[in-house]
This record gives structure tokens, C-alpha cells and sequence, in this order.
């Protein structure tokens, strides 16, 4: 008897603790959340950033208050959400550099795929493999030929050391065993001017930055990154019709630091991924060069994880260190 009303006194603490996080995820929020963006304001990671915040604001009656933390690659943004308490009221955009600094850096003051919970991945950013006009190739075979015959005669440009740009490139140099000079840019502009100018070749490059030079015949595209073609250029073909298995993109979406309670991850990622059945949002990212996702938490943790090993091998047998 004494043994059962243990177990019977047991269960009901379990079901009233149960019934305690559920009733405490369903009161959430009670005041306002800060979305933590690593980078500088105004690009498209900001943009994208705060419009998801107005619609959490929107649908949830609390202010998502956007907030920029750029600087060593991201890191700065992302060690300040490690360190906040896990109660859902410090948020953090996760970006595909989160996934490429874990190699990068030698010494990080935090285990990122340890230490920040998914919550929910948002687009995916497409790259295109552009090239300036003046350049003798038109496809990825020639490129690739032309390259085997010109050992390090080929400047390729990127954002710098590090960069969804930069491990784009060194993955297509790894899988087609061919030789490239890298060119590290500060930002991003600075970069598409030289390789306008002429003084690189190559670029792997964000679709929102390069489709208007795409179009404008400025430069050449030779093929885009993903695994499919793409809407915006459909006669484009992907890399991977001539390298097989190659596929890149960047990507964003939101995390929260780790043992911040399932419940309230649960009801942020439904409102997230309700926000992102709105066809006005899809079709913002879609202007901005992107491709709406969504998904479960653990469909994120999985991509998170895939990356991470992914890009652990191409920084390594790049040599890519941090600047």
C-alpha cells in the first residue's frame, strides 16, 4: 500500500508539473523578446530578421525586439544568446556561418550545436556560380578544363575566410580537383566590383546580389549551387549536373539557448512556421533572392548537424583559418 500511494503521489507531481510548463508556454510571452541578429543591419539576414519579429509580435502580443551583434564572424551575436537564460526571451538568427565557425575558429568560448536549441529553419539562400563576361568559358566543363590547364591562374572572389561564398568555392575546387587562388573581400560589394573590373575571375554568389548584374548581362552565370534549378533563372543548370553530389547554400533560421523548455520551442516554431505560410512573407524572401523553408525543430537540428560536419571537411582541407 504504502508503495503504491508513492507511486500514485509520483504520477500526480509529474502530471502537475506537466500541466505547470504547459500552462506557462501557453501564458508566453509576458514581455517583450530579443532576437539577436550576428551581422550588420540591412542586409538581407536583418531584413528577413525583422520581419519574422513584426509577425511574432503580431501574433503573439509581446514586442520581438530586433537586435544587431555583428562582429567576429558572428560569434559576438551568438556567445550573448549562450549566455542568456534558457527562458525563451533571448532568441538567436542562426546563419550557415554558426555551422562553418565551429572549424573555423580553433578556440570558441561555446559548443554551438551543444549549446543553442533549433527552433526553426527559415529560407535557404541559393548561390550562382557567376564569372565575368570577358572570361573564355561558358559552362562548368570548360571552366573546369580551362582551369586544369591554368594551375592557380584563377582568382575566385568572397566576402572573406570563412564565408558561405569562400567554402562554396573551396568545395567545387575539392570535388573537381582543380586549382584557385582565393581572394578574401571585407564585404561583399567590394568583391562583385572586382570581378566586374576584371582584376577576379569567379564568384560564388548569394542569388539576391547577383541576379541584377545576372540579368543585366554584367556577368556570366555558369550554374547555380543547389540541387535543383532555380525559378528566377530556369535555363541556368546546377553544378551538380557536372559534379555530382555538389550542393550549397546559405540559409538562416532561428535558435534559442540550449534546455529552454520544449514547450515554449514547440509554440514559437508553429508560430514561425505559420507566419511562413503567409504568402506576402514567402514572397519578400522570395524577392530577396531566397527559398522559404520551415520545418519541425528536429528537421532543423538535423540540417544544423549536417553542415556542421559538411563544412568541417572543406574548411580543413582548405586550410581556412579565421582573420
Amino acid at each position: 500500500m504504502k508503495r503504491r500511494r508513492f507511486l500514485h503521489l509520483v504520477a500526480n507531481a509529474i502530471a502537475v508539473s506537466a500541466v505547470s510548463r504547459f500552462a506557462k508556454a501557453q501564458a508566453y510571452p509576458t514581455r517583450p523578446v530579443r532576437l539577436i541578429v550576428n551581422v550588420a543591419a540591412g542586409g538581407g539576414v536583418d531584413i528577413v530578421a525583422r520581419m519574422i519579429a513584426q509577425r511574432l509580435s503580431d501574433r503573439l502580443g509581446q514586442p520581438f525586439v530586433v537586435e544587431n551583434r555583428p562582429g567576429a564572424g558572428g560569434n559576438i551575436g551568438t556567445e550573448a544568446v549562450v549566455r542568456a537564460a534558457p527562458d525563451g526571451y533571448t532568441l538567436l538568427v542562426v546563419v550557415a556561418a554558426n555551422a562553418i565557425n565551429v572549424t573555423l575558429y580553433d578556440r570558441l568560448s561555446f559548443n554551438f550545436i551543444r549549446d543553442i536549441a533549433p527552433i526553426s529553419e527559415i529560407y535557404r539562400t541559393p548561390l550562382f556560380m557567376v564569372v565575368n563576361p570577358s572570361f573564355p568559358v561558358k559552362t562548368v566543363p570548360e571552366f573546369i578544363a580551362y582551369a586544369k590547364a591554368n594551375p592557380g591562374k584563377i582568382n575566385m572572389a568572397s566576402a572573406g575566410n570563412g564565408t558561405v561564398q569562400h567554402v562554396a568555392g573551396e568545395l567545387f575546387k575539392m570535388m573537381t580537383s582543380i586549382n584557385m587562388v582565393h581572394v578574401p573581400y571585407r564585404e561583399g560589394v567590394a568583391s562583385v566590383t572586382d570581378l566586374l573590373g576584371g582584376q577576379v575571375q569567379v564568384m560564388f554568389h548569394t542569388t539576391g546580389a547577383a541576379i541584377s548584374y545576372i540579368r543585366a548581362g554584367q556577368l556570366r552565370p555558369l550554374a547555380v549551387t543547389t540541387p535543383t534549378r532555380q525559378e528566377v533563372l530556369p535555363d541556368i543548370p546546377t553544378v551538380g549536373e557536372f559534379v555530382p553530389g555538389y550542393e550549397a547554400s546559405g540559409w538562416m533560421g532561428i535558435g534559442a539557448p540550449r534546455t529552454t523548455p520544449a514547450e515554449i520551442i514547440d509554440r514559437l516554431n508553429s508560430e514561425i512556421n505559420a507566419s511562413l505560410a503567409d504568402s506576402k512573407i514567402r514572397e519578400r524572401i522570395a524577392d530577396l533572392g531566397n527559398t522559404t523553408s520551415g520545418g519541425s525543430p528536429g528537421d532543423f537540428a538535423r540540417l544544423i548537424a549536417a553542415e556542421t560536419e559538411k563544412w568541417a571537411k572543406v574548411v580543413k582541407f582548405s586550410g581556412a583559418r579565421a582573420d
